[in-house]
């Protein structure tokens, strides 16, 4: 049975994000065939196409991480109804240099999570807008919005509802299926 490589990019910098609680739940309970790996993001200088030149080490890096996967797995907050702009600009190192598209082909999946009933929707739909023109082939379903995020976890960061759990697994479940059958040879 092949282990996929599966690049975890999380669209929040907070150390108590809980974002970041969920990737690290997932990372604990992924299917064995998916191996997560979150990479940072936080440390990426803002895209100026005039740095491509000499491109800073940080984008050199996160562009092979993102070549050496198999899959992609975005976890957001939403930021005034959109992605935080941490996570655009991830998106846009990636992307460059113009006919270099690091996304290009890989299969991936989104998952918004938020305090609020609303979930993260409208973070999540921006996302998956941006990732259709750099060709990630984004998982229609299940969708993943997990909402009311501040009562999920313990004070030690461990997801502790049940429900959510559940969901959770099944939605890697289909992950795991969707990467195995887009996953480019």
């Amino acid at each position: 049975m092949k282990n996929y490589k599966i690049a975890v990019i999380v669209g929040s910098l907070r150390k108590e994000s809980f974002n970041l609680k969920t990737a690290k739940a997932l990372i604990a309970n992924a299917p064995e065939t998916l191996s997560l790996e979150i990479l940072n993001i936080a440390d990426l200088p803002m895209f100026n196409e005039d740095l491509e030149a000499t491109p800073p080490k940080e984008w050199v890096k996160f562009r092979e991480q993102i070549i050496a996967a198999d899959g992609l797995l975005f976890l957001t907050p939403e930021y005034n109804r959109s992605v935080p702009g941490v996570l655009k600009n991830a998106i846009d190192v990636g992307s460059r240099p113009y006919g270099k598209n690091c996304w290009d082909g890989k299969p991936g999946a989104i998952i918004s999570v938020s305090i609020g009933n609303i979930s993260g929707f409208g973070a999540n739909h921006h996302l998956r807008q941006s990732l259709v023109f750099v060709n990630v082939l984004t998982m229609a379903q299940p969708e993943a919005y997990i909402g009311g995020a501040a009562a999920l976890f313990d004070d030690k960061g461990k997801l502790t509802n049940d429900s959510t759990k559940t969901f959770l697994d099944s939605f890697m479940a289909a992950f795991e299926k969707w990467v195995a059958t887009n996953v480019q040879q």
